[in-house]
Order: structure tokens, then C-alpha cells, then sequence
């Protein structure tokens, strides 16, 4: 019984996994060429690939260690294997920037990848990727700063209305006369 549900479930999520991906792969294929084409270029600009780049070699080192770590007399072996799978595989980097392209021509229409691709290809551009970062870093600072000013006051503030309160509290009920 057990076998059977745990059987089911699987098939229900491949199910359900393979329907969501044809729904993203007819809904890329809705996208123009030049949407592709346009996506292609914002994505380029912006550099929002380029954080992919480690995956490959990466995946290799571990691939590496893991295999040294069970065969640690054939090292070099495994380095050389895995280094020459790894560089039979980084064509299909490919795969992925199609991929992001897909994604970015589905929610921006050629025009705005173009307007994005330009703005970011220009000077201004290329300092807000370079300068933004740091600027963020500064702004999250300050917001911080202004924070526990604010935090302070309200505090204060509160404290204060809260002592005039129980003063006030305090002497009506030492002026009421006792029954």
C-alpha cells in the first residue's frame, strides 16, 4: 500500500511538473524572433547571465572531490575526466542564455527589451550596474540610520505620554475622596 501511494504521488507530480513545462515551452514559443533577438540583447547588456558562469566548473570541482574522495589513488585521472566532460558540456551554456531569453521576451515586448538594451549599453548605464550596487548599500544605511532615529523617538515620545498619563492617573485617584 505504501509502495502504491508513494508510486502514485510520483507519478502525480512528473505529471503535473511535465504539464507546467510544456506550458513554458508553448508559451516560449509565442515569442517572436525578435523578441528573442531583443531579449538577447537586454540580457547581454545587463550582464544577468554572467553569475551563471561558475555552474560548470563548479559542479566539475565537486564532481572532483566527491571521486577523489572515494578513489584518492586515480586523482589525476578523475581530474582529467571530469575536466574533459566538463568542457564536452559548457556548449550547452547555450541552453541556458535561450532559456533566460525565453524568459524576458515572455514578459517585455521588443520595444522595452530594445529601450533596456540601449539604456544599459550606454554610459549612464553601464555606471548604474557598476555604481547601483553600491549606491543600494549606501541607501540601506541610511535607511537604517534613520530607522533607529525613528525608533528612538517614537519611543521616547511614547514614554513620555506615558508618563504624563499614569501622573495624571495617579493624582486624580490620590484626589478622590475614599468611601
Amino acid at each position: 500500500m505504501v509502495r502504491k501511494t508513494s508510486f502514485g504521488r510520483a507519478a502525480s507530480a512528473a505529471l503535473v511538473i511535465g504539464s507546467v513545462l510544456l506550458g513554458v515551452s508553448a508559451k516560449a514559443q509565442d515569442a517572436s524572433d525578435e523578441q528573442i533577438q531583443a531579449a538577447r540583447a537586454a540580457i547581454s547588456a545587463l550582464g544577468l547571465t554572467n553569475q551563471f558562469d561558475n555552474i560548470l566548473p563548479g559542479l566539475a570541482d565537486r564532481q572532483k572531490r566527491e571521486l577523489i574522495l572515494t578513489y584518492p589513488n586515480l586523482e589525476e585521472e578523475i581530474s582529467a575526466s571530469v575536466d574533459k566532460n566538463a568542457l564536452a558540456l559548457a556548449p550547452r551554456r547555450a541552453d541556458l542564455e535561450q532559456e533566460a531569453a525565453s524568459v524576458y521576451a515572455k514578459s517585455f515586448t521588443a520595444e522595452e527589451l530594445k529601450q533596456i538594451a540601449d539604456f544599459y549599453n550606454s554610459d549612464t548605464g553601464k555606471k548604474f550596474i557598476k555604481d547601483g550596487p553600491v549606491a543600494l548599500r549606501e541607501m540601506a544605511k541610511a535607511a537604517d540610520i534613520w530607522a533607529s532615529g525613528i525608533a528612538r523617538d517614537l519611543n521616547k515620545q511614547t514614554n513620555e505620554d506615558m508618563l504624563k498619563l499614569v501622573g495624571k492617573e495617579g493624582a486624580s485617584t490620590a484626589e478622590a475622596p475614599k468611601p
